[in-house]
């Protein structure tokens, strides 16, 4: 997916929301590749016995699709900076929703900020950030 480029983008706009699949294996192949291998990240029961609603996905991971779903959009842009605060878990098995809105623009600098967040298939908001994008 790619979308518009710096010199159309202004303060408002949105980024069409994202749906992402965060399926079990892939949250367990995810943690398994970073050497995360725990019982949270990889099994649905071993989860389970830790207190937690079921398997879960790695904050890693979160940052991964969040950066990644604003950079197909953001055609041509860098990732300058990515901050983000976790409000709640990102169940393995799940459908998320990625989303983002241009909060700032500086046209010398070719910079946008952008508030970004990852939602729950019930509209809770899971992940929380900003982020910074630069364009050459």
């Amino acid at each position: 997916m790619s979308g518009p480029s710096f010199e159309v983008l202004d303060v408002g706009d949105e980024m069409p929301p994202v749906e992402v699949d965060l399926g079990r294996d892939l949250v367990s192949g995810h943690a398994r590749v970073l050497g995360m291998p725990f019982l949270r990240f990889t099994d649905e029961e071993g989860a389970r016995r830790e207190g937690l609603p079921g398997q879960i996905a790695p904050g890693n991971m979160s940052l991964a699709v969040l950066a990644r779903e604003l950079l197909g959009w953001a055609r041509g842009a860098k990732l300058v900076r990515l901050g983000t605060t976790f409000r709640g878990v990102v169940l393995a098995g799940s459908t998320a929703l990625v989303q983002a809105t241009v909060t700032g623009k500086d046209d010398d600098a070719r910079q946008l900020e952008c508030d970004l967040w990852m939602e729950s298939g019930e509209g809770d908001r899971l992940v929380i950030g900003t982020a910074t994008l630069a364009w050459p």
